[in-house]
Protein backbone atom coordinates (compact mmCIF):
# COMPACT_ATOMS: atom_id res chain seq x y z
CA UNK A 1 0.00 0.00 0.00
CA UNK A 2 2.78 2.39 0.94
CA UNK A 3 4.74 1.89 -2.37
CA UNK A 4 1.52 2.21 -4.24
CA UNK A 5 1.09 5.63 -2.59
CA UNK A 6 4.42 6.15 -3.40
CA UNK A 7 4.81 5.84 -7.21
CA UNK A 8 0.66 8.21 -7.29
CA UNK A 9 2.93 10.72 -5.18
CA UNK A 10 6.10 10.63 -7.72
CA UNK A 11 3.46 10.77 -10.72
CA UNK A 12 1.54 13.57 -9.15
CA UNK A 13 5.10 15.29 -8.61
CA UNK A 14 6.27 14.44 -12.56
CA UNK A 15 3.38 16.57 -13.31
CA UNK A 16 3.69 19.12 -11.44
CA UNK A 17 6.74 19.22 -12.55
CA UNK A 18 5.85 19.01 -16.12
CA UNK A 19 3.22 22.03 -15.89
CA UNK A 20 6.18 24.35 -14.10
CA UNK A 21 8.59 23.41 -17.09
CA UNK A 22 5.91 24.98 -18.96
CA UNK A 23 5.11 27.93 -16.78
CA UNK A 24 2.49 27.57 -14.62
CA UNK A 25 1.56 26.54 -11.03
CA UNK A 26 -0.29 23.91 -9.80
CA UNK A 27 -3.44 25.70 -9.32
CA UNK A 28 -5.99 23.55 -10.10
CA UNK A 29 -6.72 19.97 -8.51
CA UNK A 30 -5.47 17.57 -10.17
CA UNK A 31 -7.68 14.26 -8.98
CA UNK A 32 -8.75 12.81 -13.14
CA UNK A 33 -7.95 9.67 -14.19
CA UNK A 34 -7.65 8.24 -17.22
CA UNK A 35 -11.02 6.94 -18.07
CA UNK A 36 -12.16 10.23 -16.12
CA UNK A 37 -10.16 11.97 -19.05
CA UNK A 38 -11.61 10.00 -21.75
CA UNK A 39 -14.85 10.17 -20.40
CA UNK A 40 -14.99 14.14 -20.50
CA UNK A 41 -14.23 14.13 -24.84
CA UNK A 42 -16.61 10.86 -25.70
CA UNK A 43 -19.36 12.94 -23.25
CA UNK A 44 -18.81 16.05 -25.27
CA UNK A 45 -19.12 14.12 -28.47
CA UNK A 46 -21.85 13.07 -27.36
CA UNK A 47 -23.86 10.44 -30.02
CA UNK A 48 -26.60 10.89 -28.51
CA UNK A 49 -27.07 14.37 -28.27
CA UNK A 50 -25.53 15.82 -31.69
CA UNK A 51 -26.27 12.50 -33.69
CA UNK A 52 -29.98 12.90 -32.63
CA UNK A 53 -30.26 17.07 -32.20
CA UNK A 54 -28.89 17.81 -35.85
CA UNK A 55 -30.30 14.59 -37.70
CA UNK A 56 -32.21 16.28 -40.00
CA UNK A 57 -29.46 18.20 -41.34
CA UNK A 58 -28.11 14.98 -43.08
CA UNK A 59 -31.56 13.89 -44.00
CA UNK A 60 -32.28 17.19 -45.73
CA UNK A 61 -28.81 17.34 -47.31
CA UNK A 62 -28.17 13.63 -49.00
CA UNK A 63 -30.44 12.16 -46.90
CA UNK A 64 -29.56 8.39 -45.67
CA UNK A 65 -26.11 8.66 -48.31
CA UNK A 66 -25.20 11.23 -46.09
CA UNK A 67 -25.97 9.59 -42.56
CA UNK A 68 -24.42 6.26 -42.70
CA UNK A 69 -21.53 6.98 -44.87
CA UNK A 70 -20.93 10.46 -44.68
CA UNK A 71 -20.45 9.69 -40.62
CA UNK A 72 -18.02 7.09 -41.33
CA UNK A 73 -15.95 9.34 -43.46
CA UNK A 74 -15.85 12.44 -41.15
CA UNK A 75 -15.52 10.00 -38.74
CA UNK A 76 -12.11 8.79 -40.42
CA UNK A 77 -10.96 12.08 -40.90
CA UNK A 78 -11.47 13.23 -37.47
CA UNK A 79 -9.55 10.30 -36.03
CA UNK A 80 -6.19 11.68 -37.89
CA UNK A 81 -7.32 15.43 -36.48
CA UNK A 82 -7.53 13.51 -32.45
CA UNK A 83 -4.19 12.19 -33.25
CA UNK A 84 -2.30 15.35 -34.43
CA UNK A 85 -3.98 17.21 -31.32
CA UNK A 86 -3.07 14.19 -29.06
CA UNK A 87 0.90 14.66 -29.77
CA UNK A 88 0.60 18.25 -29.02
CA UNK A 89 -1.28 17.90 -26.26
CA UNK A 90 0.94 14.89 -24.71
CA UNK A 91 4.08 17.33 -25.28
CA UNK A 92 2.24 20.62 -23.37
CA UNK A 93 -0.66 19.16 -20.95
CA UNK A 94 -1.64 22.44 -19.80
CA UNK A 95 -5.40 23.82 -19.41
CA UNK A 96 -4.75 26.50 -22.35
CA UNK A 97 -4.35 23.68 -24.66
CA UNK A 98 -4.63 24.99 -28.06
CA UNK A 99 -3.98 28.61 -27.67
CA UNK A 100 -1.23 27.56 -25.33
CA UNK A 101 -0.03 25.44 -27.84
CA UNK A 102 0.10 27.68 -31.07
CA UNK A 103 1.62 30.45 -28.65
CA UNK A 104 4.98 28.29 -27.78
CA UNK A 105 5.19 26.93 -31.42
CA UNK A 106 4.80 30.14 -33.24
CA UNK A 107 4.38 32.84 -31.33
CA UNK A 108 1.96 34.85 -29.20
CA UNK A 109 0.05 36.20 -31.77
CA UNK A 110 -0.57 32.67 -33.02
CA UNK A 111 -1.60 31.80 -29.44
CA UNK A 112 -4.11 35.04 -29.05
CA UNK A 113 -5.97 33.61 -32.74
CA UNK A 114 -5.70 30.62 -31.79
CA UNK A 115 -7.27 31.10 -28.10
CA UNK A 116 -10.29 33.30 -29.67
CA UNK A 117 -11.18 30.96 -32.20
CA UNK A 118 -11.38 28.09 -29.48
CA UNK A 119 -13.25 30.47 -27.52
CA UNK A 120 -15.72 31.13 -29.24
CA UNK A 121 -16.22 27.57 -30.77
CA UNK A 122 -16.29 26.19 -26.94
CA UNK A 123 -19.29 29.02 -26.51
CA UNK A 124 -21.10 28.13 -29.34
CA UNK A 125 -20.43 24.35 -28.96
CA UNK A 126 -22.03 24.62 -25.70
CA UNK A 127 -24.64 26.37 -26.59
CA UNK A 128 -25.85 24.47 -29.00
CA UNK A 129 -25.64 21.07 -27.25
CA UNK A 130 -27.77 22.57 -24.61
CA UNK A 131 -30.41 23.86 -27.16
CA UNK A 132 -30.65 20.78 -28.39
CA UNK A 133 -30.88 19.30 -25.51
CA UNK A 134 -34.31 21.56 -24.80
CA UNK A 135 -35.74 20.43 -27.69
CA UNK A 136 -35.76 16.74 -26.49
CA UNK A 137 -36.65 17.63 -23.41
CA UNK A 138 -39.91 19.68 -24.46
CA UNK A 139 -40.70 16.64 -26.55
CA UNK A 140 -40.41 13.99 -23.55
CA UNK A 141 -42.59 16.79 -21.44
CA UNK A 142 -45.06 17.33 -24.06
CA UNK A 143 -46.05 13.55 -24.04
CA UNK A 144 -46.60 13.53 -20.23
CA UNK A 145 -47.82 17.17 -20.33
CA UNK A 146 -49.38 17.17 -24.09
CA UNK A 147 -50.98 20.85 -23.10
CA UNK A 148 -47.46 22.22 -23.16
CA UNK A 149 -46.28 22.81 -26.55
CA UNK A 150 -43.18 23.40 -28.46
CA UNK A 151 -43.20 26.27 -29.68
CA UNK A 152 -39.88 28.21 -29.58
CA UNK A 153 -40.75 29.90 -26.65
CA UNK A 154 -41.29 27.12 -24.25
CA UNK A 155 -38.22 25.70 -25.60
CA UNK A 156 -36.08 28.27 -24.72
CA UNK A 157 -37.74 28.40 -21.22
CA UNK A 158 -36.77 24.77 -20.73
CA UNK A 159 -32.96 25.77 -22.55
CA UNK A 160 -32.67 28.91 -19.96
CA UNK A 161 -33.96 25.99 -17.15
CA UNK A 162 -30.93 23.26 -18.46
CA UNK A 163 -28.20 26.24 -18.50
CA UNK A 164 -29.39 27.45 -14.47
CA UNK A 165 -28.81 23.64 -14.20
CA UNK A 166 -25.28 23.03 -15.46
CA UNK A 167 -23.73 26.12 -14.09
CA UNK A 168 -24.81 25.44 -10.95
CA UNK A 169 -23.12 22.12 -11.30
CA UNK A 170 -19.67 23.36 -12.36
CA UNK A 171 -19.98 25.27 -9.55
CA UNK A 172 -18.88 21.82 -7.44
CA UNK A 173 -15.64 20.52 -6.74
CA UNK A 174 -14.14 18.60 -9.85
CA UNK A 175 -13.84 14.82 -7.68
CA UNK A 176 -17.69 15.11 -8.16
CA UNK A 177 -17.54 16.32 -12.13
CA UNK A 178 -15.11 13.51 -13.24
CA UNK A 179 -17.85 11.04 -11.38
CA UNK A 180 -20.26 12.65 -13.43
CA UNK A 181 -18.18 12.23 -16.55
CA UNK A 182 -17.37 8.49 -15.75
CA UNK A 183 -21.35 7.49 -15.06
CA UNK A 184 -22.11 9.59 -18.58
CA UNK A 185 -19.35 7.68 -20.65
CA UNK A 186 -21.19 4.38 -19.47
CA UNK A 187 -24.48 5.26 -19.79
CA UNK A 188 -23.77 6.70 -23.30
CA UNK A 189 -22.26 3.45 -24.30
CA UNK A 190 -25.21 1.48 -22.70
CA UNK A 191 -27.73 3.59 -24.01
CA UNK A 192 -26.71 3.26 -27.29
CA UNK A 193 -26.98 -0.47 -27.18
CA UNK A 194 -30.71 0.10 -25.49
CA UNK A 195 -31.96 1.94 -28.59
CA UNK A 196 -31.11 -0.02 -31.06
CA UNK A 197 -32.11 -3.09 -29.81
CA UNK A 198 -35.81 -0.95 -29.25
CA UNK A 199 -35.04 0.15 -32.75
CA UNK A 200 -34.54 -3.55 -34.17
CA UNK A 201 -36.92 -5.24 -32.01
CA UNK A 202 -40.33 -2.63 -31.28
CA UNK A 203 -40.91 -1.61 -35.03
CA UNK A 204 -43.71 -3.13 -37.33
CA UNK A 205 -41.86 -2.48 -40.20
CA UNK A 206 -38.07 -1.37 -41.15
CA UNK A 207 -36.53 0.38 -44.13
CA UNK A 208 -34.58 -1.80 -46.74
CA UNK A 209 -30.52 -2.01 -46.58
CA UNK A 210 -30.86 -0.58 -50.06
CA UNK A 211 -32.51 2.61 -48.04
CA UNK A 212 -30.06 2.86 -45.74
CA UNK A 213 -26.85 2.43 -47.57
CA UNK A 214 -27.77 3.69 -50.60
CA UNK A 215 -30.52 6.21 -50.38
CA UNK A 216 -30.06 10.04 -51.69
CA UNK A 217 -32.34 12.99 -50.56
CA UNK A 218 -32.19 16.33 -51.94
CA UNK A 219 -34.77 18.81 -50.12
CA UNK A 220 -31.81 21.48 -50.05
CA UNK A 221 -33.57 23.54 -52.72
CA UNK A 222 -30.20 22.90 -54.65
CA UNK A 223 -30.21 21.42 -57.64
CA UNK A 224 -30.07 18.14 -57.93
CA UNK A 225 -27.16 18.28 -60.22
CA UNK A 226 -25.43 19.91 -57.28
CA UNK A 227 -25.86 16.90 -55.23
CA UNK A 228 -22.27 16.39 -53.86
CA UNK A 229 -22.52 20.28 -52.87
CA UNK A 230 -25.70 18.95 -50.86
CA UNK A 231 -24.10 15.79 -49.60
CA UNK A 232 -20.89 17.66 -48.15
CA UNK A 233 -23.48 20.27 -46.53
CA UNK A 234 -25.10 16.96 -45.33
CA UNK A 235 -22.18 16.43 -43.29
CA UNK A 236 -22.54 19.24 -41.03
CA UNK A 237 -24.42 16.52 -38.67
CA UNK A 238 -21.18 14.34 -38.19
CA UNK A 239 -19.05 16.98 -38.25
CA UNK A 240 -20.98 18.60 -35.85
CA UNK A 241 -21.31 16.15 -33.24
CA UNK A 242 -17.76 14.28 -32.97
CA UNK A 243 -15.80 17.96 -32.24
CA UNK A 244 -14.81 18.76 -28.66
CA UNK A 245 -12.68 16.24 -28.21
CA UNK A 246 -10.17 19.26 -27.22
CA UNK A 247 -11.94 18.87 -23.48
CA UNK A 248 -9.27 16.24 -23.08
CA UNK A 249 -5.83 18.23 -22.85
CA UNK A 250 -8.34 21.63 -21.31
CA UNK A 251 -8.55 19.32 -18.22
CA UNK A 252 -4.53 18.04 -18.69
CA UNK A 253 -3.89 20.65 -15.50
CA UNK A 254 -6.54 18.18 -13.27
CA UNK A 255 -5.69 14.54 -14.68
CA UNK A 256 -3.09 12.22 -13.30
CA UNK A 257 -0.30 11.38 -15.94
CA UNK A 258 -1.62 14.16 -18.25
CA UNK A 259 1.46 13.55 -21.18
CA UNK A 260 0.03 10.30 -21.66
CA UNK A 261 -3.42 10.24 -20.92
CA UNK A 262 -4.71 13.45 -22.07
CA UNK A 263 -3.82 12.04 -26.02
CA UNK A 264 -5.00 8.78 -24.98
CA UNK A 265 -8.50 10.20 -23.78
CA UNK A 266 -9.03 12.33 -27.03
CA UNK A 267 -8.41 10.27 -29.56
CA UNK A 268 -10.00 6.40 -27.64
CA UNK A 269 -12.71 8.81 -27.83
CA UNK A 270 -13.07 9.89 -31.12
CA UNK A 271 -12.59 6.53 -32.03
CA UNK A 272 -15.64 5.21 -29.78
CA UNK A 273 -18.21 7.51 -31.15
CA UNK A 274 -17.26 6.76 -34.34
CA UNK A 275 -18.15 2.82 -33.43
CA UNK A 276 -20.96 3.72 -31.09
CA UNK A 277 -22.65 6.56 -33.55
CA UNK A 278 -22.38 4.61 -36.60
CA UNK A 279 -24.44 1.82 -35.13
CA UNK A 280 -26.72 4.52 -33.43
CA UNK A 281 -27.32 6.35 -36.98
CA UNK A 282 -28.14 2.91 -38.98
CA UNK A 283 -31.16 1.91 -36.12
CA UNK A 284 -32.72 5.18 -36.23
CA UNK A 285 -32.53 5.56 -40.45
CA UNK A 286 -33.93 2.00 -40.57
CA UNK A 287 -36.46 2.90 -38.79
CA UNK A 288 -37.88 6.12 -40.83
CA UNK A 289 -41.68 5.44 -41.20
CA UNK A 290 -41.49 7.53 -43.96
CA UNK A 291 -39.27 10.06 -45.51
CA UNK A 292 -41.89 12.87 -46.16
CA UNK A 293 -42.87 12.72 -42.48
CA UNK A 294 -39.64 13.09 -41.45
CA UNK A 295 -38.30 15.86 -43.80
CA UNK A 296 -41.44 17.78 -42.56
CA UNK A 297 -40.44 16.92 -38.99
CA UNK A 298 -37.27 19.08 -39.42
CA UNK A 299 -35.70 19.89 -36.36
CA UNK A 300 -37.85 16.81 -34.52
CA UNK A 301 -37.16 14.21 -37.06
CA UNK A 302 -35.85 11.84 -34.91
CA UNK A 303 -38.57 12.40 -31.91
CA UNK A 304 -40.96 12.17 -34.91
CA UNK A 305 -39.35 8.70 -36.55
CA UNK A 306 -38.96 7.15 -32.88
CA UNK A 307 -43.08 8.29 -32.17
CA UNK A 308 -44.26 7.01 -35.57
CA UNK A 309 -42.77 3.79 -35.40
CA UNK A 310 -42.46 2.84 -31.67
CA UNK A 311 -45.52 4.51 -30.05
CA UNK A 312 -45.79 7.71 -27.45
CA UNK A 313 -44.71 4.73 -24.61
CA UNK A 314 -41.37 3.42 -26.03
CA UNK A 315 -40.39 6.92 -27.71
CA UNK A 316 -41.00 8.42 -24.01
CA UNK A 317 -38.17 5.50 -23.10
CA UNK A 318 -35.77 6.19 -25.50
CA UNK A 319 -36.36 9.71 -25.05
CA UNK A 320 -35.79 9.75 -21.31
CA UNK A 321 -32.63 7.90 -22.19
CA UNK A 322 -31.14 10.63 -24.84
CA UNK A 323 -32.21 13.27 -22.78
CA UNK A 324 -30.17 12.62 -19.73
CA UNK A 325 -26.62 11.69 -21.70
CA UNK A 326 -27.46 15.65 -23.68
CA UNK A 327 -27.85 16.81 -19.59
CA UNK A 328 -24.67 15.06 -19.11
CA UNK A 329 -23.01 16.10 -22.38
CA UNK A 330 -23.38 19.83 -21.49
CA UNK A 331 -22.17 19.91 -18.14
CA UNK A 332 -18.98 18.59 -19.26
CA UNK A 333 -19.16 21.21 -22.36
CA UNK A 334 -19.30 23.83 -19.41
CA UNK A 335 -16.84 22.17 -17.45
CA UNK A 336 -14.30 22.18 -20.40
CA UNK A 337 -15.04 25.68 -21.94
CA UNK A 338 -14.43 27.24 -18.28
CA UNK A 339 -11.39 25.43 -18.08
CA UNK A 340 -9.89 27.36 -21.47
CA UNK A 341 -11.33 30.24 -20.32
CA UNK A 342 -9.39 30.25 -16.90
CA UNK A 343 -6.52 29.47 -18.90
CA UNK A 344 -6.95 32.04 -21.42
CA UNK A 345 -7.41 34.81 -19.04
CA UNK A 346 -4.37 33.06 -16.88
CA UNK A 347 -2.32 34.62 -20.06
CA UNK A 348 -4.32 38.36 -19.89
CA UNK A 349 -5.94 37.41 -23.38
CA UNK A 350 -9.45 38.23 -22.54
CA UNK A 351 -10.94 41.16 -21.15
CA UNK A 352 -11.76 42.01 -17.27
CA UNK A 353 -9.43 39.00 -17.38
CA UNK A 354 -8.75 39.21 -13.52
CA UNK A 355 -12.32 38.33 -12.74
CA UNK A 356 -12.22 35.28 -15.12
CA UNK A 357 -9.18 33.58 -14.02
CA UNK A 358 -9.84 33.53 -10.19
CA UNK A 359 -10.89 30.31 -8.38
CA UNK A 360 -13.20 29.47 -5.48
CA UNK A 361 -11.98 27.73 -2.17
CA UNK A 362 -12.74 24.25 -4.07
CA UNK A 363 -10.75 25.14 -6.66
CA UNK A 364 -13.35 25.49 -9.71
CA UNK A 365 -13.30 28.45 -11.85
CA UNK A 366 -15.97 29.71 -11.26
CA UNK A 367 -16.55 32.87 -12.82
CA UNK A 368 -15.61 31.31 -16.13
CA UNK A 369 -18.16 29.19 -15.62
CA UNK A 370 -20.79 31.69 -15.11
CA UNK A 371 -19.38 33.67 -18.33
CA UNK A 372 -19.56 30.34 -20.33
CA UNK A 373 -23.12 30.18 -19.68
CA UNK A 374 -24.35 33.19 -19.78
CA UNK A 375 -22.64 33.78 -23.24
CA UNK A 376 -24.09 30.51 -24.53
CA UNK A 377 -27.59 31.72 -23.51
CA UNK A 378 -27.28 34.94 -25.31
CA UNK A 379 -26.21 33.22 -28.15
CA UNK A 380 -29.38 31.46 -28.73
CA UNK A 381 -31.71 34.30 -28.47
CA UNK A 382 -32.12 34.22 -32.23
CA UNK A 383 -33.92 31.16 -31.78
CA UNK A 384 -36.56 32.48 -30.37
CA UNK A 385 -36.99 34.05 -34.07
CA UNK A 386 -36.14 30.86 -36.04
CA UNK A 387 -35.11 27.90 -33.55
CA UNK A 388 -34.19 25.66 -36.62
CA UNK A 389 -31.76 28.72 -38.69
CA UNK A 390 -30.81 29.73 -35.37
CA UNK A 391 -29.82 25.94 -33.79
CA UNK A 392 -27.69 25.86 -37.60
CA UNK A 393 -25.98 28.67 -37.34
CA UNK A 394 -25.11 28.26 -33.91
CA UNK A 395 -23.66 24.34 -34.85
CA UNK A 396 -21.78 25.75 -38.06
CA UNK A 397 -20.25 28.99 -35.61
CA UNK A 398 -18.95 25.66 -33.79
CA UNK A 399 -17.51 23.86 -35.94
CA UNK A 400 -16.06 26.50 -37.80
CA UNK A 401 -14.50 28.02 -34.83
CA UNK A 402 -13.23 24.77 -32.62
CA UNK A 403 -11.63 23.49 -36.17
CA UNK A 404 -10.22 26.21 -36.80
CA UNK A 405 -8.05 26.67 -33.56
CA UNK A 406 -7.47 22.56 -34.01
CA UNK A 407 -5.46 23.20 -37.52
CA UNK A 408 -3.43 26.38 -36.10
CA UNK A 409 -1.24 24.26 -34.33
CA UNK A 410 -1.29 21.35 -36.22
CA UNK A 411 0.04 23.41 -38.98
CA UNK A 412 2.66 24.97 -36.56
CA UNK A 413 4.09 21.56 -35.76
CA UNK A 414 4.41 20.67 -38.77
CA UNK A 415 6.01 23.40 -39.68
CA UNK A 416 8.33 22.88 -36.35
CA UNK A 417 9.68 19.70 -37.91
CA UNK A 418 12.63 18.05 -36.19
CA UNK A 419 13.03 20.92 -33.50
CA UNK A 420 9.54 19.79 -32.00
CA UNK A 421 10.20 17.56 -28.60
CA UNK A 422 7.48 14.96 -28.44
CA UNK A 423 6.24 13.86 -25.32
CA UNK A 424 4.91 10.34 -23.85
CA UNK A 425 2.51 10.35 -26.65
CA UNK A 426 4.48 10.84 -30.30
CA UNK A 427 3.34 9.76 -33.76
CA UNK A 428 7.37 9.51 -34.65
CA UNK A 429 7.68 10.72 -38.79
CA UNK A 430 3.61 9.42 -39.09
CA UNK A 431 3.04 12.82 -38.32
CA UNK A 432 4.23 14.46 -41.50
CA UNK A 433 1.26 12.57 -43.51
CA UNK A 434 -1.42 12.58 -40.63
CA UNK A 435 -0.95 16.12 -39.61
CA UNK A 436 -1.32 17.25 -43.02
CA UNK A 437 -4.39 15.42 -43.99
CA UNK A 438 -5.99 16.80 -40.64
CA UNK A 439 -5.22 20.12 -42.13
CA UNK A 440 -6.38 19.59 -45.21
CA UNK A 441 -9.40 17.95 -43.49
CA UNK A 442 -9.95 20.96 -41.87
CA UNK A 443 -9.64 23.37 -44.83
CA UNK A 444 -12.22 21.57 -46.91
CA UNK A 445 -14.92 21.79 -43.44
CA UNK A 446 -14.15 25.26 -42.96
CA UNK A 447 -15.55 25.98 -46.61
CA UNK A 448 -18.32 24.02 -46.47
CA UNK A 449 -19.60 25.21 -43.65
CA UNK A 450 -19.53 28.87 -44.62
CA UNK A 451 -22.02 27.96 -47.62
CA UNK A 452 -25.76 28.63 -47.41
CA UNK A 453 -27.86 25.51 -46.56
CA UNK A 454 -30.49 26.65 -49.12
CA UNK A 455 -29.98 29.07 -52.30
CA UNK A 456 -31.07 32.58 -51.81
CA UNK A 457 -35.31 33.11 -51.95
CA UNK A 458 -35.49 29.81 -51.13
CA UNK A 459 -37.34 29.02 -48.15
CA UNK A 460 -35.64 27.67 -44.77
CA UNK A 461 -36.86 24.15 -43.24
CA UNK A 462 -39.71 25.25 -40.37
CA UNK A 463 -38.67 25.45 -37.12
CA UNK A 464 -39.72 22.56 -34.69
CA UNK A 465 -42.86 25.19 -33.59
CA UNK A 466 -43.99 24.08 -36.89
CA UNK A 467 -44.30 27.28 -38.19
CA UNK A 468 -41.69 28.82 -40.78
Amino acid sequence: MAATESAEDTRRTDDEALLHRLGYAQVLYREMGGFSNFAISFTIISILAGCLTSYYLAFNNGGPVAITWGWLLVGAFCVLVSMAMGEIASAMPTAGALYFWASKLGGPAWGWFTGWFNLVGEIAVTAAIQYGSAIFTTALLNIWFPGMGTETGTIFIVFTVIVALQLALNLLNINVLALLNTVSAWWHMGGVLVVVAVLALVPENHQSVGFVFGEVINNSGFSDSAIWFVFGLGLLMSQYTITGYDASAHMSEETRQASRTAALGMVMAVVASVVFGFILLVAVTFAVPDVQGTLDAAGDAVVYIWTESLGETWAAFLLIIAVIAQLFCGTASVTASSRMMFAFSRDRAVPFSGIWRKVASNRAPVNAVTAICVLSWALMLPTLVNGVLGYAVGTSIAVIGLYIAFALPIILRIKAGSRFEPGAWSLGERYKWISTIAVGWIAVVCILFLMPLSPAGCRSPRSSTGRR
